[in-house]
């Protein structure tokens, strides 16, 4: 797992770290120094810790104008001891949230399992987001943590997306083709 780096190829474009509205605004990283784990196992020193022991991430891009946020995931998704969702939404969805954000794209590709609890802060953030004319889209989650996720009912809140191709797009242009995708959804319903 240490091996595995947040996306970097947007990184000229946008830094959590250099966003004076991020939570992650001022942190310095080590290339050498590998400090966070899940479970046992370390993983990159990029990654942010948001208050979960079990899950990190990375803000790759928050565009407050067009109100957009991407953000990759790694690590354990647990809402049944650690409430990750919670932390996620009170620490991090919450600011940008207030800052105008409204469309979420989680990119999920490293998340390994997930463990469910109730699904009231989905019914949440879905309302919140859903009031701003916005959504929630989980790009890429294993085959068998969608199983999960399914089995819990919080695709109702959450658009579950295949997506392989991409990092080969810049941000506003996967924002674009996500934010196609749920108008269709919407369209259909």
């Amino acid at each position: 797992m240490h091996d595995i780096e947040p996306y970097y190829n947007w990184r000229h474009l946008y830094t959590a770290e250099e966003d004076e509205k991020s939570p992650f605004y001022g942190r310095t990283y080590s290339e050498f120094e590998f400090t966070q784990t899940v479970y046992n196992y370390y993983i990159h020193p990029q990654w942010d810790d948001f208050g979960s022991r079990t899950l990190y991430l990375k803000v790759l891009m928050a565009d407050y104008e067009a109100g957009y946020a991407i953000i990759e995931l790694i690590g354990e998704w647990n809402d049944a001891i650690e409430n990750d969702v919670m932390v996620l939404k009170r620490d991090l969805v919450d600011k940008m949230e207030h800052d105008g954000i409204s469309k979420f794209i989680l990119i999920a590709e490293n998340v390994l399992n997930f463990h469910s609890s109730d699904d009231c802060y989905y019914e949440e953030w879905f309302e919140e987001t859903n009031e701003q004319g916005g959504w929630i889209v989980i790009l890429n989650m294993p085959e068998q943590t969608q199983y999960d996720f399914i089995r819990a009912r919080n695709n109702r809140y959450v658009e579950l997306l295949d997506y392989p191709t991409w990092r080969t797009l810049q941000p506003q242009h996967l924002f674009q083709a996500v934010d196609n995708y749920v108008m269709k959804r919407i369209e259909l319903k």
